[in-house]
């Protein structure tokens, strides 16, 4: 179906748009920092997995909706802004664990996992990019072209959770070092808050 050649280039361009710091990657550092190597673990799966449903939707034409609808661009752009948004409010507020001898919210891997998905499902610029990006790489006389996209988005989602599960086990050391200064601490819901509500603002602010 895909000839050696075409399959590596995909890899290289993959690789090199990772080696781009994005909201996914400060996304994942985010949680790494918060609750430790799984959590970040899961919240990188959580993107890729939200990968792979932008891929599907690519693949049945569904995210040509966003690329010529400004309505629904901005609907899901704002769905998704608010969503970060929500996730950074409840992190900000949080009681630090100083002040009252808890932790913030306790975020399961599980929870981790689906936050990611909604996040990265709800990112407008995602779905664009995966309509614009992976038909470069399809070609009609080389079957069936849902099923290129499907291998395609399985690559990408599969290099994915590897580069974002190298970045969660590389910064645990810097994790532990966090959590270990008190007055950090202190402010580590406000830091994590902060992060969140910022994606949410970049999200809102991105244009089509």
């Amino acid at each position: 179906m895909f000839d050696l050649m075409s399959v590596g280039t995909y890899v290289a361009v993959v690789l090199g748009l990772f080696l781009i710091p994005g909201p996914a990657v400060l996304l994942v550092i985010t949680r790494t920092l918060q609750g430790g190597r799984k959590v970040g673990i899961a919240t990188g799966l959580g993107i890729a997995s939200g990968d792979l449903i932008h891929t599907l939707c690519a693949a049945l034409g569904l995210s040509a909706i966003l690329m010529t609808s400004a309505v629904a661009f901005n609907i899901v752009k704002v769905a998704g802004a608010c969503y970060l948004i929500y996730l950074g409010i409840r992190a900000f507020f949080a009681e630090s664990s100083s002040a009252a001898h808890t932790q913030l919210p306790a975020v399961t891997s599980t929870e981790a996992f689906f936050q990611a998905v909604g996040a990265e499902v709800l990112n407008p610029k995602t779905a664009i990019f995966f309509l614009a990006f992976l038909p470069q790489f399809i070609h009609p006389d080389s079957g069936s072209s849902l099923t290129q996209f499907a291998v395609l988005g399985l690559i990408f989602s599969g290099l994915s959770a590897i580069y974002t599960s190298m970045i969660s086990i590389a910064i645990r050391p810097l994790s532990q070092w966090v959590k270990g200064l008190s007055r950090l601490r202190r402010w580590e819901g406000k830091i994590v808050g902060t992060l969140f509500m910022a994606l949410g603002v970049k999200i809102a602010f991105q244009q089509r």
